[in-house]
């Protein structure tokens, strides 16, 4: 009778693993290109891909790290991923040299680009970083979107020095003294501050020196647009409600970014995407819902970066983005 009874939870066991294996046969295949290694605003996709938001809309998600946006921006555009996380300014100078891409959705309602340096060597005005030397990935969107900056603040280009480093090598080469800058988000502070202490880095936002203009968004290729719209859809609305729930309880979302990717420092990751949320908490998100692109504020990047980047010909605001994939994820009631 113990052994029927084996061979009966083994058969019910046997089942289940072929009824799951089946079910994940049933779901598209959809790559997320991410721009970066593992930082604090990755959880919302971490988080929807365990409470089951991509799955339950019929979707098999993989989530890829990147080395920049530039690199995500070309995983996306040869079709190596079907949507990735970019810097908006990076995506305009990519359409002008014929990438068949469109911003999909934004992440930061308010721009992250920023410059650190260390309270010995203080960088607090554009100016301050000629004789300087600023460290960065070739593909890094601060340094694409670059040539705007220096033209806006009348920076001396040919005196400032730029240094190829690896995304995770950025804070080392600060806090190590071998550059004096590092182009970065300001949301990556506290990574800077563990190794070289609170209070000793200092922050050079680009939005107080004229280019607040949008930032980390989300791309698809024109093909994932018309040939998987409603993958896209579905892609969309699942990582918004990720983003959703991140916003509600922070901490849920970094214990199950923990538990997804546990090399993680929890509270690194905590500090980094609570300083990420306070650029999506604005009127714009609490009234047409996270992720909605305001027209006008793209059309002001996009004669930004046609302005002052070199770019090899004009792009019109209307080829950058679309609200068209988007549903309405409204924000929480009560963010923690």
């Amino acid at each position: 009778m113990k052994r029927l009874a084996i061979r009966a939870a083994a058969s019910v066991a046997a089942m289940g693993t072929l009824v799951g294996a089946v079910a994940a046969q049933g779901q598209e295949k959809f790559t997320f290109a991410l721009n970066w290694f593992a930082v604090g605003d990755h959880a919302a996709y971490w988080v929807a891909l365990d409470k089951g938001y991509f799955s339950q809309r019929g979707l098999d998600v993989a989530l890829e790290n990147s080395k920049g946006s530039g690199d995500s921006i070309a995983k996306v555009d040869t079709a190596r991923a079907d949507a990735g996380l970019a810097d908006t300014a990076v995506v305009i100078a990519a359409l002008a040299r014929d990438a068949k891409i469109k911003v999909v959705g934004m992440i930061f309602d308010k721009t992250p680009l920023n410059v650190f340096s260390s309270r010995e060597k203080p960088i607090l005005k554009p100016k301050d970083l000629e004789g300087k030397t600023i460290a960065a990935p070739p593909g890094d969107s601060q340094r694409q979107i670059w040539p705007a900056f220096v033209k806006a603040n009348q920076i001396d280009d040919s005196k400032v020095t730029w240094v190829n480093v690896e995304p995770a090598a950025k804070i080392a080469a600060l806090a190590e003294k071998r550059v004096d800058a590092v182009a970065d988000y300001t949301t990556g502070l506290p990574y800077y501050e563990k190794p070289m202490g609170a209070g000793n880095v200092m922050m050079m936002p680009w939005a107080d020196f004229g280019l607040d203009m949008y930032s980390m968004s989300i791309v698809a290729s024109a093909r994932t647009m018309s040939e998987r719209p409603q993958a896209l859809r579905s892609f969309l609305q699942a990582a918004y409600l990720g983003w959703r729930d991140v916003m509600a309880d922070p901490k849920e979302a970094v214990a199950i970014f923990k538990k997804r990717v546990p090399e993680i420092d929890v509270p690194i990751i905590e500090a980094n995407m609570r300083l990420g949320l306070r650029l999506m908490d604005t009127p714009r998100y609490a009234t047409n819902g996270i992720g909605w692109i305001e027209q006008q504020k793209m059309c002001a990047s996009v004669d930004l970066v046609n302005t002052y980047m070199a770019l090899p010909r004009k792009v019109e605001c209307s080829a950058v983005f679309t609200n068209e994939f988007l549903s309405k994820t409204s924000m929480p009631a009560s963010p923690k």
